[in-house]
């Protein structure tokens, strides 16, 4: 039987409910906690601090978290996880029901949330290849739903919801998301346990962790893999940064205009998510990432030599369909080749450099915005993003994945699907 004929087992089905649930609860409170924050100041630097406290965690804490996730039981962590939101959130609702919410208690909130998030993400990323006995097929299509659904929830259902919410009292939203968090942690709760990953030597928490980051950078398909969404987070922060002034100054587009604008980029996200494992079974693994990361670029290049709001809302689209299918493919690869051991601080390693680049990519488009023009970012976030396609090409080509999907095949035992017959085997090399 081949890995494609092969069911997702019925565990993924309450992972897949337990996400469905927790960004929708995401969603909502991604809303309303800016919304928040705005009833209580409306000094820039202070909204702006809460919104950083939430990435924080991942640049303070992103390898070392990795490192105690290849420690810890992966779905104990997933569920504590959750439920200490929920247990967290309670306390800005109360302070909200009390009149005694402050941007400090915002700001510390968004930081444990997010840290909360870092083990949740990283453990459940570790966990569903084990789940899936790191079938590369398996991933690609549990990664496509998860991502799909990810982005229907945080990015169309939830914000809006969060808005509503709100209008009820301030207290409601995070009530919400509390419930979500612990519905998600109760059905976590009930995922069947996996083997903990051999403990390696006894080392240092430290030792472990640059152990972890070291290997990303010493393969090239890990080293590829990573280097896309860190080079393309410092090219779309920089669209980002103007993307609201490019659309009313450059456009003509309104408040309203705006919104469907981004609804375009998320409606593409979900169909590239969607057509995602066709792209894999089609062109290889590897091809389809240099694809979609050189339909990205080129769709930003459209996106700034826009005429008008149609064609700018179809180069988002289009953005997003690379964007989407590029985040089902990336880590399905990943999850497929990394030794249990080492996947949370391989994934924790990867997050932590894309999220790094972040602020590099919002600094840079207002600087060639201010210093130049208001088209300037956009088009130096495309060359950016098409030299990124061109040095990553060769790291993972096709023969470099299939090499590596073979390499990892014995790790799953005579089972293992890849060990009965070569991945990816009739995709063409074409880069």
């Amino acid at each position: 039987m081949t890995s494609d004929a092969r069911k997702l087992p019925t565990g993924f089905g309450r992972l897949w409910t337990a996400q469905t649930i927790s960004s929708l609860g995401d969603g909502v409170t991604q809303a309303a906690l800016p919304l928040l924050a705005l009833t209580l100041t409306r000094d820039p630097m202070a909204l702006a601090v809460v919104t950083a406290a939430g990435t924080l965690p991942w640049l303070l804490f992103g390898v070392l978290g990795g490192a105690l996730v290849d420690r810890w039981d992966r779905r104990r962590t997933m569920w504590v996880a959750d439920a200490a939101r929920a247990v967290l959130l309670a306390i800005p609702a109360a302070a909200a029901a009390l009149d005694v919410l402050s941007i400090p208690l915002l700001a510390a909130v968004a930081f444990l949330l997010g840290l909360g998030g870092l083990f949740f993400d990283t453990a459940a990323t570790a966990y569903l290849p084990d789940l899936l006995r790191r079938d590369p097929a398996l991933l690609e299509r549990a990664n496509s739903r998860l991502r799909g659904t990810q982005t229907a929830m945080s990015g169309f259902a939830g914000p809006p919801a969060g808005s509503a919410l709100l209008a009820l009292g301030r207290a409601v939203p995070l009530l919400t998301d509390a419930v979500s968090f612990l519905l998600s942690a109760l059905l976590v709760r009930t995922l069947p346990a996996m083997p903990r990953p051999v403990p390696e030597a006894r080392e240092s928490l430290l030792r472990q962790a640059r152990a972890g980051a070291s290997y990303v950078f010493r393969d090239r398909v890990l080293l590829g893999l990573a280097l896309r969404p860190a080079v393309g987070n410092i090219a779309f922060l920089a669209v980002e940064t103007v993307l609201a002034l490019f659309a009313h100054d450059r456009l003509g587009i309104d408040t309203y205009g705006f919104g469907l604008l981004l609804t375009a980029e998320a409606t593409g996200g979900l169909l590239g998510a969607g057509i995602a494992s066709y792209l894999g079974r089609r062109l290889g693994a590897g091809t389809a990432l240099t694809c979609t990361a050189a339909v990205e670029g080129l769709a930003i290049l459209g996106l700034a030599a826009a005429p008008n709001p149609y064609v700018a809302g179809l180069a988002l689209s289009v953005c997003g369909a690379g964007m989407g299918a590029t985040m089902v493919l990336a880590p399905s690869l990943r999850q497929a080749i990394v030794p249990a051991h080492l996947m949370g601080r391989v994934a924790s390693t990867s997050r932590m450099l894309a999220m790094c680049a972040a602020p590099i990519g919002a600094f840079l488009g207002g600087w060639l915005a201010t210093a130049y023009d208001i088209r300037t970012p956009l088009f130096a976030a495309a060359v950016l993003l098409l030299a990124m396609t061109a040095v990553t090409a060769s790291m993972t080509s096709n023969r470099r994945v299939e090499a590596a999907l073979r390499a990892a095949a014995p790790a799953g035992g005579p089972d293992h699907p890849a060990s009965k017959e070569p991945a990816q085997e009739s995709a063409p090399d074409l880069l």
